[in-house]
């Protein structure tokens, strides 16, 4: 664009410097001017041998000879345009007489200097629009705006195929038959069945739906259309439904074929949403897309893959059968599939034999697909830094103490802070220990990490609840007793005036716990009723403001209950801890000198001194 602009710069200044040069003979080259009489009168003297007339007969420059010595010279002189005389005399003196054309160069660039700017502009347009354009399809696509966007690929080879996803089995049988509805159809409509119209892979981030996608798109064999729900909307009104238009148009003429919409959200959430309304352009966007995957005319042979992790924002019109017909449900995997997720993962890392998969899995609880690639990427990047030639379990879980709370700081020097830190870290770990219905202690630590963490207790969350999701009421009173035992280590060791802000985040947790206890788990005096709002963000659209769900009276019942339970959760804590002081004050030592204790390392201590008959006491007591 900058180097047609400056073509037309160069061009235009060429043309005015071929304006602006004088001609043969110009008037202003007259050495002086005599009155037209005189003039007159050395014509008919004989002196004058050449005239030169402008500015249609206006003016004149006139070439005399001296009547003494014959020396010519020039003078300018104004002619009068009136005397009919004057050029027959001229004729009859035989004067050499040359007229030249007027001059309008003035005019010109006058003219010029007008259309110079709108010319440059137009001109800087063109090459713009035409730059745009030809990447997609040459000069002709330079007002392709509501062309579709979406990558095209008549053989998609991703280099992934239903082997390279792991951990998901249930997902891959549902869509392990959308491929062969695509390769095989007769099979189906022989019996009267009907190729889906649309699957909706649905589940946290991370857990694998793009890959999923990308391997359909391996094992088909099929055209694959590939787009972010996104790139339907501009600034332009009607581009998005134009781009639908355009995309369904495409895969149309190669059916069957398959099209990959990812992060549908973007243009599928529901219709009049939010403050003022929806975004119109977004929900013409929307509506087209719902015609054109189950409207009038249909859409045979085309079968429409997206991808959410937010399904409960999607309109209700793009979920119901016809237009997504399935619903795949993508979660976070078992201890089965991360290890599968592990194993296809490890494939090109350097292990060390005693490296154990299966304990990396046992470590993992809750991670998804994404974080356990990313947990053995950052231990290779690890091994690499410490110049070693494989992986070792060390560097694997050092990879997870940094995914999980930050990097690690220089150690702690204050003898009086790091003392407190090992207690507050101490009281933790070992309430959560004498709890039986307490989850198993990964290590407590009192090295620093990135975020203002001092130290930390990990848990093992247990396998089977966080797979049920049955969690019971005395696990998560031991969670909030847990929690809260930090906070009770300083208050016995150090006092109330020297308790610090160390626990924040834990009393925020424990919040959080005691009130869905209360109000969502019916865990509680109030009996088995729920008190919390369902969908109520004014994003939806729903509700403008969050209605409250009970009356002021039950509300102070809910207040009640929750400080109930954090109260007796405190209690509970301070009593275990000063129970067993002096088991406390030994780990605390250990810890300090040590910086950081296994989890069955502190369990054999603990068991030293408390048999498991006691744990099973105190697991009782916090149920009745």
């Amino acid at each position: 664009m900058l180097g047609g602009i400056a073509l037309a710069v160069v061009a235009a200044l060429l043309f005015n410097n071929s304006l602006t040069q004088a001609p043969p003979q110009n008037p202003n080259n007259a050495s002086s001017q005599i009155p037209y009489s005189e003039l007159l009168s050395n014509v008919r003297q004989d002196r004058v041998t050449k005239i030169d007339i402008f500015d249609n007969g206006r003016t004149g420059v006139v070439s005399m000879r001296d009547p003494i010595n014959g020396t010519p010279s020039r003078f300018r002189v104004n002619l009068l345009a009136g005397d009919q005389a004057f050029y027959p005399l001229l004729r009859d003196k035989n004067v050499d007489i040359t007229i030249y054309p007027p001059n309008n160069s003035g005019a010109l660039m006058g003219l010029l200097q007008t259309l110079l700017l709108p010319i440059l502009l137009l001109a800087g347009l063109f090459f713009l629009l035409r730059r745009s354009g030809g990447g997609a399809g040459g000069p002709g696509q330079a007002m392709s705006f509501g062309k579709s966007k979406a990558r095209f690929q008549m053989d998609a080879k991703t280099g992934i195929k239903f082997d390279d996803v792991a951990g998901i089995d249930e997902a891959k049988v549902e869509l392990q038959e959308v491929v062969q509805f695509l390769k095989k159809p007769e099979r189906f409509t022989a019996v009267g069945a009907k190729i889906p119209k649309g699957v909706l892979l649905v589940g946290p981030p991370g857990t694998g739906k793009t890959l999923l996608a990308k391997a359909i798109a391996g094992e088909a064999g099929v055209p694959f259309f590939s787009i972010s729900g996104s790139e339907f909307v501009e600034m332009f009104v009607g581009v998005g439904a134009s781009r639908v238009r355009d995309l369904f148009k495409k895969a149309k003429e190669n059916a069957p074929c398959i099209i990959f919409i990812d992060e549908i959200d973007a243009v599928g959430r529901s219709r009049g949403a939010g403050i003022g309304g929806g975004n119109d352009e977004r929900e013409q966007t929307l509506n087209q897309l719902l015609v054109e995957m189950d409207g009038f005319e249909g859409n045979a042979g085309v079968i429409v893959i997206a991808a959410t992790n937010r399904p409960d924002v999607l309109d209700a019109a793009i979920m119901r059968p016809g237009r997504f017909d399935r619903q795949v449900t993508v979660d976070r995997p078992d201890f089965k599939g991360r290890l599968e997720i592990l194993k296809v993962h490890a494939r090109n890392k350097k292990l060390l034999p005693d490296v154990s998969l299966e304990r990396v899995a046992r470590r993992t609880p809750g991670y998804s697909g994404a974080d356990l690639s990313n947990v053995l990427n950052e231990s290779a990047i690890l091994a690499a830094r410490r110049r070693l030639e494989a992986i070792s379990f060390k560097e694997i879980d050092d990879a997870i103490d940094r995914i999980s709370t930050g990097l690690v700081r220089p150690p702690l020097v204050d003898g009086k802070k790091k003392r407190l830190i090992a207690y507050h870290e101490v009281g933790h770990a070992l309430v959560g220990t004498l709890l039986a219905e307490g989850d198993p202690l990964s290590k407590v630590t009192i090295i620093p990490r990135g975020g203002g963490t001092g130290g930390f207790a990990q848990f093992y969350p247990s396998e089977e609840m966080i797979d049920s999701g049955m969690y019971s009421r005395s696990w998560i009173m031991a969670r909030i007793i847990t929690a809260l035992g930090g906070r009770a280590a300083e208050e016995i060791v150090f006092g109330e005036d020297e308790v610090t802000v160390g626990a924040s985040s834990d009393i925020q947790n424990v919040a959080r716990l005691a009130k869905d206890m209360v109000t969502r788990f019916g865990m509680s005096d109030l009996g088995p009723i729920s008190l919390t709002g369902q969908g109520s963000e004014v994003f939806l659209g729903r509700d403008l403001m969050s209605r409250s769900e009970c009356s002021e009276e039950v509300a102070q019942q809910v207040d009640h209950q929750i400080r109930e339970i954090v109260e007796f959760c405190h209690s509970e804590a301070k009593r275990l801890l000063s129970e067993n002081r002096d088991l406390l004050d030994r780990l605390v030592d250990l810890l300090i000198d040590k910086e950081t204790l296994e989890g069955q390392e502190f369990r054999d201590i603990v068991a030293q001194k408390i048999p498991l008959t006691e744990r099973h006491k105190n697991a009782s007591a916090i149920t009745a």
